[in-house]
């Protein structure tokens, strides 16, 4: 054989290559292999989409998933009960559809449960919901135009006459409307039957509900803490890697001595010091996780910074936030993205943590955390499930994550090429 022959399949091979385009679409060819990773993916954009909706795809829309019916206390999943919705004597709120999926909607009905009910002459008269031993369950009545119409607050009084209603609703019209007709409305608006598809918690709260509203919370805690550890890290790295000298030495200093301490009690520490809350949290998991970033951010700089291309830019006279900016900063980012998705893992871990110790998220607002320390009683009972649920879905979340950064960092690694 020839010294100069050139293998025609190799050369394929070759062409198939440099054709296939740029390095972040090989990664991605070689991200999309992975079976495990891209079903991670799929994972957490469903959540991420069911955590942006929020409101508008949970049983329970009020704010917070926060709905009481301490006569419904941990009812196991499938439970379905009879509700009354009383019209609330006030003048509905303006929501579109935009509040609604951020901040929930207050609720324009007072919500009964009931076991049976019944109409008498202008009332209609239900038995309160109770379990099967009770023998004689209490009964209320309710006015019929109470619960079809928000009334008047200047004038409740319903007139009962002929079989006919007369009363003043709240825009001050009067109304008269005949008894059937209001029967006949309450039968197909007012009383609804709720089922609890993952049941209730302790407080009679739909937990499907409040656990779909719970993503919100470990989603939101990793993407702004990341967000907050990436801008301080690359920051810092950045600098102490391109400058050197006495600035890298100071740098160095600070992040040994944050690295030094442990990552829980130095979250909190930062959450004892800002106060317990919703935003308090991202800041205290940012503040704590930027060291690792710093530290890998610094070591790659490190390695490129006396490249030709580095050294052309200070050749050509641009500045040197630019030669980081532009140059320097996009050619050390892939170790960056797969240290991001470990901590936006270590981000869901330590904020359930700190909402199972009490110092997190603060009710009524729901968190995976905080619904295992209000239902982690139950494991020893047969409602054990109330506490499992929320331990499981930061365990997939977690995974998932894990299995995104393991994936990334093999398809970022230029040192591997496709057969």
């Amino acid at each position: 054989m020839p010294d100069n022959y050139i293998d025609p399949f190799m050369l394929f091979r070759k062409k198939r290559y440099i054709s296939s385009g740029s390095l972040s679409k090989l990664a991605w060819r070689r991200f999309s292999k992975n079976k495990l990773a891209f079903s991670s993916l799929i994972f957490i954009i469903s959540v991420a989409v069911i955590s942006t909706l929020g409101y508008l795809v949970t049983p329970d829309s009020t704010p917070f998933a926060n709905e009481q019916f301490l006569e419904l206390t941990t009812k196991k999943p499938g439970f379905s009960v009879k509700i009354l919705l009383i019209t609330k004597n006030e003048k509905p709120s303006d929501y579109n559809l935009f509040k609604k999926m951020l901040w929930g909607k207050k609720c324009k009905y007072s919500k009964i449960p009931f076991n049976n009910y019944y109409f008498k002459d202008d009332k209609i008269i239900i038995e309160e919901f109770a379990d099967s031993t009770i023998d004689d369950p209490q009964k209320f009545s309710y006015n019929l135009a109470d619960v079809c119409f928000p009334l008047s607050p200047n004038n409740k009084e319903v007139k009962y006459k002929n079989r006919y209603l007369i009363f003043t609703d709240i825009s001050g019209k009067e109304q008269k409307i005949s008894v059937t007709d209001l029967q006949k409305q309450i039968i197909k608006k007012n009383i609804k039957t709720k089922r609890y598809l993952l049941g209730s918690d302790r407080f009679g709260r739909d937990y499907l509900s409040q656990l779909l509203i719970g993503t919100r919370v470990s989603l939101s805690v990793g993407f702004i803490s990341v967000f907050i550890s990436l801008f301080i890290g690359i920051s810092l790295g950045a600098i102490a890697g391109f400058f050197r000298g006495w600035v890298d030495d100071l740098i160095v200093w600070f992040i040994n001595v944050v690295w030094s301490i442990p990552t829980l009690l130095l979250v909190i520490a930062i959450t004892f010091a800002l106060g317990k809350g919703f935003w308090q949290v991202f800041i205290a998991v940012g503040l704590t996780m930027w060291v690792e970033v710093a530290r890998v951010i610094r070591g790659q700089i490190l390695s490129i910074r006396e490249k030709e291309f580095v050294e052309a830019g200070k050749a050509l006279g641009f500045k040197n936030f630019r030669i980081i900016v532009k140059h320097i900063l996009p050619n050390v980012m892939g170790p960056v993205i797969v240290i991001s998705a470990a901590n936006f893992a270590a981000a869901i871990l330590i904020e359930a943590g700190l909402s199972f110790l009490g110092i997190g998220v603060q009710p009524p607002m729901p968190s995976w955390g905080s619904m295992i320390k209000e239902n982690y009683g139950y494991i020893i009972l047969d409602s054990a499930y109330l506490a499992i649920l929320p331990g499981l879905a930061i365990i997939f979340m977690v995974l998932a994550f894990m299995l995104i950064g393991n994936a990334l960092r093999d398809a970022l690694d230029v040192r591997t090429v496709d057969g």
